[in-house]
């Protein structure tokens, strides 16, 4: 009788690597033993079916029109197989059956061709959803920070990967990791906010949901792409080892160590002169011996080209992909470039046959794992009819965009009375383009602007005519006056929004970004900025409707934070949207009518300034306002964590379960939180820590938990958060990440300034040296409502 450990005999004509009942490693062995040279580095390489020039005009990839000449056949480059498939419904203008077909034509023709029938792993952008005309376009990743819930970021990932999983794609290149250093990037919008905790946290919670849904998760962009030089996109990075460790580098760790992400993709800017793409340090050393990952990494679109044309540090393509492969780079993406001479390197003896056989064996790893070499698999038949914009989904957007909105300052206009008649104008260039509320990612920008299509490919309700749905039946009438646009100087329309405002009772204000790629729009990817202030004329516009001395409620829907000093303190209120995606003007309007409780809260702080900056909240004390040693004052109009409600909430007791702890203990904090007004409620816990005396120079403060809580009127809430020491830990004089003895204080509050409780607890003992262990990366939080009890998960 079989043992039921063994694993049954392969079934006549069917060979190992096609058998699922074998173990994955013994399949994947047995395919690679039989490919060739010319194979092995086929399945490293991909291809893009990319529009033709006289259809689209620009590029969705950074000097994609360089790359336009002496390009390979489809056929020419599947010769001997093919890595991946590069877009095939996120490149053009395609329905969801038209794409399925489309992916299936390709893959039989990869399948048709390769001598061993092995397909192409299909991959796809999905930032903001998946990428592709008529999906449901999800807010802007600088939304999710706001909304600082994980568990929700989990569930709209995990609908994502549905929807991708159910059409035939394979692997998603999101999430976006990299911490924000410097609000004048223009990629910005991408990115989950300014805290690395809340980065990782969120986007470790990206990362299971997609993966849930059986579609591997792509980290971006390892590592250090966020700090380049001036806020100038592939700009070099300067910054040390040591902010590079404990700040930069936190969010992948806990994906990785976490989320047990499969794929990582490397930054284009170089670190002190490495590029990532060539650097083994972090693609093997750091990421694959230290964390222990076990994906393929794979290339942003060219890097692996750019050592030779734009870092020069390769000779020849064939040195940059050698130099790339043996670094720990798996996959060269969008298309194959350098590596299609690895195969020659070999033979010539310039690259060494076990670092291809690597790599080799991890992308058939996740062949085998995706089922796509399981006997009976048929590439003609993956995928199918889908409907990607469901009300399900639709739903789900809607509250994703609600929870995101912050609600900056009110002096009490807001939440508009329904039965109060009035007039209001609604102005401002946000107002009736439904764009502005979508990433540069999303399908409408990202891909149908290029096409000369000036509409959204998906149905989007603008503000001015979503407020027009919310008040039906109300006596409040709404006029809406553009004013301005988002760049052009043309300030012609300024005198017809100063008449509609005052004429009006109230002003709704809406100003911000309408995102675009390389210059193309007011914030994305190359669309970086020299300060902070407003794009355009759009200030003019703000500074001449306050001056008629109607109350003004200013909406920004933006994928930065810009500075608001010039005006904020004559404003009614303060409105911000983060790209709130499909669903953006429903859930505006229904912060301006009160039907939406606003819970939102900064996940980057406001600037003050235009200029004198930019700078976090992260920061050590010389590097905030420091009076007698700069006349520059870098403090933000509004922090990091800050956000008000309909609802008041107050906080008692910070409660400390030890006031000693070891080097490898845990002290509970206890917050007591009480909603004091008369309407239901949601409050963002937050609990810092700082350090007050350690070897090396320390943050002021940093966010080590956080807890989003709902509480009925007058309910009250005990929120427990589980410290390790570990969560004290950092990168020591010696370069080892270290915890180390002494006092330290915890404060919770609503926000990174306003933080009413304090207390304090000591580490005792010898130094602990955590730089080779799997440290604590998170803090578990229980939420402790009336007399029941909820898990609110690791926060």
């Amino acid at each position: 009788m079989t043992s039921p450990s063994t694993p049954p005999s392969t079934p006549p004509g069917t060979s190992v690597w096609n058998d699922p009942s074998r173990p994955v490693g013994e399949r994947v062995d047995a395919l690679l033993q039989e490919l060739t040279l010319e194979e092995k580095a086929g399945q490293l390489g991909s291809y893009w079916l990319r529009p033709d020039p006289e259809e689209a005009t620009g590029g969705a990839a950074p000097m994609e029109s360089a790359f336009a000449n002496d390009r390979s056949t489809f056929e020419a480059a599947i010769a001997h197989g093919l890595g991946h498939i590069t877009r095939a419904f996120g490149s053009a203008p395609i329905s969801a059956a038209d794409g399925v077909e489309h992916l299936r034509t390709l893959q039989r023709q990869v399948v048709g061709t390769s001598r061993l029938g092995i397909p192409a792993i299909a991959h796809e952008e999905c930032l903001t959803g998946f990428t592709t005309l008529g999906a449901t376009c999800y807010p802007a990743a600088i939304a999710w920070g706001a909304a600082f819930d994980p568990e929700l970021v989990r569930t709209m990932a995990r609908r994502i990967g549905d929807d991708m999983k159910g059409v035939g794609v394979h692997l998603g290149l999101s999430p976006v990791l990299d911490v924000v250093r410097d609000y004048r990037w223009g990629r910005v919008e991408e990115t989950v906010g300014e805290d690395p905790y809340l980065v990782g946290s969120l986007t470790t919670e990206y990362v299971r949901g997609l993966q849930e849904a059986g579609v591997i998760a792509t980290l971006k962009h390892f590592a250090g792409y966020s700090t380049s030089r001036a806020g100038r996109n592939h700009a070099p990075v300067s910054i040390g080892p040591r902010e590079l460790r404990d700040v930069v580098l936190v969010p992948f760790e806990m994906a990785v160590r976490i989320g047990r992400v499969g794929a990582v993709m490397n930054s284009y800017a170089d670190v002190d002169g490495v590029p990532p793409a060539a650097d083994p340090e972090l693609l093997t050393t750091l990421l694959r011996d230290e964390w222990g990952f076990e994906g393929t990494v794979v290339s942003d679109y060219w890097a692996v080209s750019f050592l030779e044309s734009m870092h020069h540090v390769a000779t020849d393509p064939r040195d940059a992909g050698v130099q790339s492969l043996a670094a720990g780079m798996d996959v060269e993406l969008p298309e194959t470039g350098c590596f299609a001479d690895l195969a020659a390197a070999v033979r010539e003896g310039a690259l060494e046959e076990s670092l291809l056989d690597r790599a080799v064996r991890r992308v058939l790893t996740q062949k085998v794992e995706l089922g796509l070499l399981d006997e009976g698999f048929d590439p003609g038949t993956a995928g199918g009819a889908v409907d990607l914009d469901s009300e399900g989904n639709r739903r789900l957007a809607r509250r994703m965009a609600e929870e995101s909105i912050v609600l900056l300052k009110n002096d009490g206009v807001l939440p508009l009375a329904g039965d109060t008649a009035r007039t209001v104008a609604v102005i401002g260039p946000s107002a009736a383009q439904p764009r502005s509320f979508l990433g540069c990612y999303s399908f409408t920008n990202h891909v149908l602007s290029r096409f000369g299509e000036s509409g959204t490919g998906i149905e989007i309700t603008s503000i001015v005519d979503a407020l027009t749905e919310e008040f039906a039946g109300r006596d409040t009438t709404f006029r809406h006056a553009r004013g301005v646009d988002f760049t052009d100087p043309d300030t012609s329309g300024i005198a017809e929004a100063v008449a509609a405002a005052e004429e009006a009772d109230l002003a709704v204000v809406t100003v911000g970004d309408l995102a675009g790629l390389f210059g193309t729009g007011t914030s994305g990817e190359g669309c970086d900025v020299v300060d902070l202030s407003l794009p355009g004329r759009q200030a003019e516009l703000v500074e001449a409707v306050l001056a008629t001395g109607t109350p003004v409620v200013l909406v920004l829907v933006t994928g930065r934070p810009y500075s608001l000093g010039a005006f904020d303190d004559r404003c009614a209120a303060v409105v911000q949207a983060f790209m709130p995606g499909e669903e953006g003007g429903h859930a505006v309007a229904g912060v301006l009518s009160g039907r939406v409780n606003p819970s939102g809260r900064l996940p980057v702080g406001i600037p003050r300034h235009v200029g004198g900056q930019p700078g976090t909240y992260l920061t050590p004390t010389l590097g905030g306002y420091a009076e007698g040693i700069s006349n520059l004052d870098p403090r933000p109009l509004y922090p990091f964590g800050h956000g008000i409600g309909y609802s008041t909430f107050s906080y008692d007791a910070l409660e400390l379960s030890a006031g000693r702890i070891g080097a490898d203990g845990t002290v509970d904090a206890a917050v007591t939180v009480t909603n004091t007004s008369e309407r239901a409620g949601q409050e963002v816990v937050q609990l810092y820590l700082s350090d007050p005396v350690a070897q090396v120079v320390r943050p002021v403060k940093m966010l080590v938990g956080f807890a989003k809580i709902a509480l009925e009127p007058g309910q009250s809430a005990r929120v427990v958060f589980h410290l390790h020491a570990d969560r004290t830990a950092f990168t020591g004089r010696a370069m080892r990440r270290i915890v180390e003895p002494g006092e330290f204080v915890l404060r919770a509050g609503p926000s990174s300034e306003d933080l009413p409780l304090e207390d304090r607890f000591v580490v005792t003992g010898p130094v602990r040296d955590v730089e080779d262990v799997e440290r604590v990366l998170t803090t578990p939080v229980d939420v402790e409502i009336a007399d029941r009890a909820l898990a609110a998960g690791a926060s």
